[in-house]
């Protein structure tokens, strides 16, 4: 019985640091041409670099239900084509607006639109936005916050709704 466990518990472990190895090569994986470059590289200004006006907005405070956009610019300071892949919002209420899979010289500019619905959303909102790129780090990251101001109509329904749960 405790050779078995001893096995069990073995292969378990071997299982674990196997599947640890599989994944950083998956994380850290690149095309052979990208490998090529990073290893001939000496600068770390090599490839594609997103340089932004800013990274984080703050809408201020808004009513509950306003729909409100605010726009990232960005360059391409690196010394390679930039390529953005995806942009996802934290959640549906932030919607990005972007040039995708669009080839980006070095020195060209360009801009993301993020949009917030704060529809249901009431008190202080704070939602990113993930970039996945062909940048040194593969992700950039956008950040947007707001307070939102409850609409009184809504608030009464939330609170009704909540004094409803309690008593039960």
């Amino acid at each position: 019985m405790k050779n078995f466990l001893s096995c069990v518990i073995l292969i378990l472990f071997g299982a674990f640091i196997s599947c640890q190895e599989s994944a950083a090569k998956k994380i850290n994986g690149t095309t052979p041409v990208e490998t090529t470059q990073v290893s001939s590289s000496k600068s770390t200004n090599d490839g594609p670099v997103m340089t932004f006006n800013k990274t984080s907005h703050d809408f201020g405070t808004i009513n509950e239900g306003d729909k409100v956009t605010t726009e990232f610019s960005f360059t391409n300071t690196g010394s390679a084509d930039l390529i953005i892949v995806d942009a996802r919002g934290s959640c549906g209420c932030t919607v990005p607006k972007y040039p995708k899979n669009t080839a980006i010289k070095p020195g060209q500019s360009e801009t993301i639109t993020v949009s917030f619905d704060s529809s249901n959303k009431p008190g202080m909102q704070q939602k990113s936005v993930t970039l996945s790129a062909n940048t040194s780090s593969g992700r950039e990251m956008l950040r947007i916050k707001a307070n939102v101001t409850p609409d009184p109509i809504k608030q009464k329904q939330r609170d009704a709704q909540a004094k409803a749960r309690q008593q039960n």
